[in-house]
């Protein structure tokens, strides 16, 4: 049977690694987390609360906060990365020399790089070197997790060993882990579903009813689907936690700070305003920037309901006009580019 891991690191206090480290230590595994900023570091330390986060849940009194790399890597059997991928690699740079060359790292970070368009795992290999590494997604909002509601995940890695590691070190009664074999699915999947919860939250901000967004949804999902394909992934994996699971999750729940966002642009309110009043990350934003950037050959035809999101988001395109084009398309068949 394969044991949970005794000593983890957790980099990044955001509000999801906080509830992952709090969610380890309260199994008694040996857990930092890790700051980018010292007052932030002593402020958790001090009030034993993430005030600024995740507000409102005591952290376990065996969770340690640190803000230096170094004692905070030392001895760590399992790393895990919960930073914004628009900042994990200046990051992963403070770690270069902190990690040894064989601790393996968890990816728990959902989007894609603008520069390059690559994947959290893609941007770690290239800064910290070949080592084992697995991405952990699914519906797992930091809110129910750190009040201990049931949430199911998924391990992805091509290391079946590392992921029924990471299996043993996060299962638990109320946080239930699948292993499963495709990381680069995994990872799109989790980067995709936060573009389509963009188009949600505008489908609700012009409230364009429940018919119209049960439609976004499902053919969101067989967008997905397709471009997961495209580049390499298995489409079944976007059927399962990582995909349909976290996209029902993200374009529905309160908890959903892209879904929010869109509602917010759905409602007349320009993106920069929205982004101005938030303290956190919506990740979307940043990855529908990067799917039609300069390092992107992606057009619309293979990404519609992301390419008008982009339109919406970027060139100032009327939400209404968006769902026209969508809907003035060539008819196609359902699945196309989806199954064999």
């Amino acid at each position: 049977m394969t044991e949970r891991a005794k000593r983890v690191l957790v980099i990044g206090d955001g509000s999801w690694g906080t509830a992952i480290a709090n969610h380890l230590a309260g199994l008694g595994v040996e857990t930092t987390l890790w700051s980018a900023f010292h007052e932030n570091a002593q402020a958790i330390e001090k009030a034993r609360e993430n005030e600024r986060f995740l507000p409102g849940f005591r952290l376990e009194d065996g969770l340690r906060v640190s803000a230096d790399p170094h004692s905070a890597a030392e001895d760590a059997e399992l790393v895990i990365s919960v930073v914004p991928t628009q900042f994990l690699r200046s990051v992963a740079l403070r770690f270069e020399d902190a990690l040894k060359g064989a601790v393996p790292i968890v990816s728990a970070t959902k989007g894609l790089e603008i520069e390059t368009l690559r994947r959290p795992t893609q941007i770690l290999r290239h800064v910290l070197g070949q080592r084992p590494l697995c991405v952990l997604t699914g519906p797992s909002h930091a809110e129910e997790v750190a009040r201990r509601l049931p949430c199911s995940v998924v391990a992805a890695s091509r290391d079946a060993e590392l992921a029924a590691r990471v299996q043993a070190t996060f299962n638990s009664d109320r946080f239930r882990v699948y292993t499963q074999s495709d990381p680069a699915g995994a990872e799109l999947a989790a980067a995709l579903k936060n573009v389509i919860a963009l188009a949600a939250g505008i489908c609700d901000g012009i409230e364009l009813g429940d018919n119209a967004k049960g439609a976004l949804l499902t053919r969101g999902m067989v967008e997905m689907a397709r471009f997961g394909r495209e580049q390499g992934a298995k489409a079944e994996t976007f059927f399962g936690l990582a995909g349909i699971g976290d996209l029902i999750a993200t374009c529905c729940s309160k908890h959903s700070r892209n879904r929010a966002v869109g509602e917010q642009i759905g409602r007349g309110r320009s993106l920069q305003e929205v982004l101005k009043e938030m303290d956190m990350v919506a990740e979307g934003v940043w990855t529908t920037k990067a799917l039609f950037g300069p390092e992107s050959e992606t057009v619309v035809e293979s990404l519609p309901i992301a390419g008008q999101v982009h339109d919406v988001l970027f060139s100032g395109k009327d939400p209404r006009e968006a769902v026209l084009d969508l809907m003035r398309r060539e008819p196609s068949e359902e699945m196309r580019g989806v199954l064999k």
